[in-house]
């Protein structure tokens, strides 16, 4: 199998990367979304590294996986979590470390910035294949859980499809 290259995403990926999120959208909550607004935040996050960062892995020249990193200030640690987010591997690269070797390249690069105090993700409650990997790599669950107010009064839900 040929190595596996870990690099910061640029603006040549936006096509992958949206096609990717779709594809989890489905694989994940069986939603379809909004293709144009999909990629255009994509794009957008691509564009402004205050939105976050996302890492490619390649194999052979080809995207084969990618992570997106948001980033959470925490008053009451004085530090940011980094928010892995957007967690899509081919179908065709799964069970072959690729995760595995993202989130890795993410947990070094972290720790490497003083001001990074730890590394969160949210995952769909049903999804115990993914909890595990998580789980495997040092991953602990928390007491937390996840509420939103989605979309705000008086705006409109974005295109998704069930």
């Amino acid at each position: 199998m040929a190595e596996l290259t870990l690099r910061r995403a640029n603006p040549a990926d936006a096509a992958t990367i949206a096609e990717f999120n779709r594809r989890l959208a489905w694989e994940s909550e069986r939603i379809t979304l909004d293709a144009a607004t999909l990629f255009a935040g994509v794009t957008a996050g691509l564009a402004d590294p205050h939105k976050g960062f996302y890492t490619v892995a390649e194999r052979d020249g080809a995207i084969v996986g990618q992570t997106l990193v948001t980033f959470e200030w925490s008053d009451w640690r004085n530090g940011w979590f980094w928010w892995i987010q957007s967690v899509y591997v081919r179908e065709d690269a799964r069970r072959g470390g690729v995760f595995r070797s993202l989130y890795k390249h993410l947990e070094r690069l972290a720790s490497e910035d003083p001001a990074v105090i730890g590394l969160r993700l949210y995952v769909e409650a049903n999804n115990d294949r993914a909890k595990s990997t998580y789980r495997s790599l040092g991953m602990t669950d928390t007491t937390y859980g996840l509420l939103e107010a989605y979309p705000l009064p008086g705006r409109e839900r974005h295109a998704i499809h069930s």
